[in-house]
């Protein structure tokens, strides 16, 4: 016997269309995550696999690598398909190492 009803069906099925595409996670306080979703549950759990944290600072950024990652789904705001085929940020944002906006962001309070 399932405990699951009817419509919680369409929960699980709308990120099924997601699976193996990068992807965009904004979560609850703030951070942006990107990788490629490999599962999911009926509660929004999310596993990213090659995941990292997209830290912008005015114009300039940083992606941290994390690995694989465990996303509770209660912390999860959005959920985007990144295009591959288009750049992902403007063109004027310069990427920086992990130090530097970590230098950086102090100064602005950013993390």
């Amino acid at each position: 016997m399932s405990w699951a009803r009817p419509e919680d069906i369409y929960l699980s099925t709308s990120l099924a269309s997601y699976l193996d595409k990068k992807l965009l996670v904004l979560l609850r306080d703030g951070r942006k995550l990107l990788g490629i979703l490999r599962s999911f549950d009926q509660f929004a759990n999310a596993v990213l696999e090659g995941a990292c944290e997209r830290v912008i600072v005015g114009d300039i950024y940083c992606d941290i690598p994390l690995g694989l990652y465990v996303i509770r789904g209660e912390n999860v705001v959005l959920i985007g398909e990144l295009d591959l085929e288009k750049e992902e940020l403007p063109p004027h944002m310069t990427r920086v190492s992990e130090a530097e906006i970590k230098r950086v962001s102090v100064t602005f309070d950013v993390l």
